[in-house]
């Protein structure tokens, strides 16, 4: 008798997927020239710097609790409700009369983000089977490089013919319906979950956020994926916001080439996460890691060898290489030592607390930029990525007692 084969992917997976793409095409069509918006609303250099490092703040009041929330509600319900403090945010975009206005936009943004993002990490590994799991990221990922590819260039012709609050107009319509098929999935999933289930508590709260304290300060893998973590995640901070800005007022791209770079980018990691998923369930997790960030440290060196389109698009085309292979395996190596019951607070845990590390990296790479050299922020993502390469590839391999992923029937 013939065994139906189950689907890598489920109709529920899918349709989610669905709604993430419409979201973040959204999201894509101005998050690369954000930092251009910033600047024509009045801002000069370190006030760029100074408005991602503020706006880095609000992340860290909502990460935890998101992650907590989805893990005590549900992952649908705990995107619907982010998404509403999104869709707020786009109007803040649209009717900011300054720069320093827009930080309120980043406060709502915040919100969507912290609580979609481990949501969506979580629900993905709750959707597949263990032995599958890094392909079904990469393929989840493929499907999310759609985003990358579909909106930066929109964004940068509507921003350069049209102007950025039409931008912010186009993309908040795209957001908001986004926003009701959120709203419907959640209202389905409510009627399936138990009367029975256990309502959220501080107790609850607390008892998790006791739970991943212990695995970080273990000294086992999450231990140093959370290290490795914090001095990338820092020193990477110190430069991503400037790229723009750079490319733009030095090198004289304009914003639909800027906008073109992300789609390089995001074509080149779409074609290259499916294959990259089976790379990390075959191989193991830290050889995507390792090889991915080594193409990223590349990919720096390359940049601050560029001066003209043809020369970023190989940086965008290495980093989006590099990305392919570190997305799946990160996820899988993630899903794999943390608890199901942990996940979405794991996933928040991390961002909060290397985010409140790398707070303060913006506005140094900004004062880097303006006291020394424009090229200086730019150096310290790729001397920290060599850095740690060796630490992933000796501490990335899990001990068979730090699978507790696995316990749970994941």
């Amino acid at each position: 008798m013939e065994t139906k084969k189950t689907p890598l992917m489920t109709r529920r997976l899918l349709m989610f997927m669905g709604t993430m793409i419409l979201a973040n095409i959204s999201g894509q069509m101005f998050m690369p020239l954000l930092p251009l918006y910033v600047q024509e609303l009045g801002a000069n250099v370190g006030q760029v710097g100074l408005f991602f490092t503020i706006g880095a703040v609000a992340p860290l009041a909502f990460q935890i609790f998101g992650g907590w929330l989805s893990d005590a509600i549900g992952r649908l319900q705990a995107i619907a409700i982010g998404s509403v403090g999104g869709l707020l945010g786009y109007l803040v975009y649209i009717f900011a009369p300054s720069w320093e206005w827009l930080l309120v936009a980043t406060v709502t943004g915040a919100m969507a983000t912290s609580f979609v993002s481990p949501s969506y990490m979580a629900f993905i590994s709750e959707e597949s089977a263990e032995e599958a799991r890094g392909r079904v990221y990469g393929m989840s990922h493929a499907l999310f490089m759609i985003v990358g590819i579909v909106g930066p260039p929109i964004g940068g012709y509507v921003s350069q013919y049209w102007g950025f609050r039409n931008l912010f107009i186009v993309a908040g319509a795209l957001y908001g319906a986004a926003t009701v098929i959120r709203l419907l999935m959640a209202r389905a999933a409510a009627r399936t979950m138990s009367d029975a289930s256990e309502k959220p508590s501080l107790a609850q709260l607390r008892s998790s956020l006791v739970a991943m304290g212990g695995l970080v300060l273990a000294g086992g893998i999450v231990t140093w994926i959370f290290i490795s973590d914090g001095v990338r995640d820092v020193t990477f901070s110190m430069a991503f916001q400037l790229l723009p800005l750079y490319m733009k007022n030095l090198m004289g791209l304009t914003n639909i080439e800027i906008g073109w770079l992300s789609s390089i980018n995001a074509i080149v990691t779409m074609v290259l996460l499916t294959p990259a998923g089976w790379l990390s369930d075959r191989k193991g997790e830290r050889l995507g890691i390792v090889f991915g960030f080594g193409l990223i440290a590349a990919a720096m060196a390359v940049f601050l060898n560029s001066q003209t389109f043809m020369g970023f698009a190989v940086v965008w085309a290495l980093f989006g290489f590099g990305s392919a292979l570190i997305e799946p395996a990160y996820n899988s190596l993630i899903s794999k030592v943390v608890p199901m019951r942990l996940r979405g607070t794991a996933f928040g845990l991390f961002t909060t607390s290397i985010g409140l590390i790398s707070l303060p990296a913006p506005y140094i790479g900004a004062m880097l930029w303006e006291r020394f050299t424009p090229r200086l922020p730019f150096y310290f993502p790729l001397f920290a990525t060599l850095l740690v390469l060796p630490v992933m590839w000796i501490k990335f391999k899990p001990k068979e007692e730090e699978l507790l992923g696995l316990d749970e029937g994941s």
